[in-house]
């Protein structure tokens, strides 16, 4: 498979990047990371590189409350699946 090379906009900025992962969605991730990084500078006047250091702590906070949560999901979902089924076998 050969990668695909995408050019993207972040803080005023050009990056290529190469990768496998179709180029609208290296462009979605550089949409969020570049919104992300405008949000914080509107309400930190951190030079560009801590800026950018928050803006990954926050988003691997926010990613990892997402995967806590989508394992809390997963397992309620086979908790209620256990129970249907103990419930139609008893039936």
């Amino acid at each position: 498979m050969e990668k695909i090379r995408t050019t993207v906009r972040i803080a005023g900025k050009d990056y290529n990047i190469a990768g496998y992962d179709p180029e609208d969605h290296v462009q979605r991730v550089a949409a969020y990371v570049d919104r992300k990084m405008s949000e914080l500078a509107l309400t930190t006047h951190l030079p560009p590189a801590q800026l950018a250091v928050l803006t990954a702590v926050n988003a691997v906070d926010d990613m990892m409350k997402s995967r806590d949560e989508i394992r809390r999901l997963r397992k309620e979902i086979e908790q209620l699946h256990e129970a249907l089924e103990k419930r139609t076998h008893e039936a």
